[in-house]
């Protein structure tokens, strides 16, 4: 599926779907995370860890709150906090798995970062690259704008870099 990259902070982001760094317990800490937390301005906290756990690469929704989406996605790209980091396999498992629900939901527009590479420690290019694998590889029902984004100006040109790698193969 064709995507766009995109730099700034996802919680001003205008999607159908926002999808969130998490980890399996879904308490919404720091990172993307935090923001999405803290601009949703409901019990969106809350929520997420009444959807929790769950397993590694897996994923739970919840309403948006004040965000300009419809959906949170939460994608489960690193075990709890403390107990251990994102992998391979995680983080592309979580990314597969988002596109897929929001396919389910019907949205049409999802936004997703590099989980895993935050707080869960897995390096940011490989992270992206993996992201823009799974994205590239994935055959949509009714996404039909999918953006992946990056915070930093320093990960937004590396992200923008390996974009363009992965749809050159």
């Amino acid at each position: 599926m064709e995507f766009t990259i995109i730099r700034g902070d996802i919680a001003n982001q205008t999607a159908d779907a926002l999808v969130n760094a998490a980890g399996t317990s879904l308490r919404m800490g720091s990172g993307v995370a935090g923001s999405l937390r803290r601009n949703a301005n409901g019990p969106i906290n809350q929520e997420a860890m009444e959807n929790g756990p769950v397993d590694l690469g897996g994923v739970a929704v919840t309403d948006a709150y004040d965000l300009d989406a419809d959906h949170v996605i939460h994608a489960a790209a690193m075990p709890h906090y403390g107990d251990g980091r994102a992998t391979t396999e995680s983080i592309r498992s979580a990314t597969q798995k988002s596109l897929q629900k929001a396919d389910e939901l019907g949205c049409e527009s999802i936004v997703i970062p590099i989980p895993g590479t935050g707080a869960a420690g897995f390096d940011f290019r490989k992270g992206a690259e993996l992201v823009c694998q799974a994205v590239w590889n994935y055959e949509p029902s009714s996404v039909t704008d999918s953006r992946v984004i990056a915070y930093s100006q320093r990960e937004y040109e590396a992200l923008e870099t390996i974009a363009s790698d992965v749809r050159s193969r």
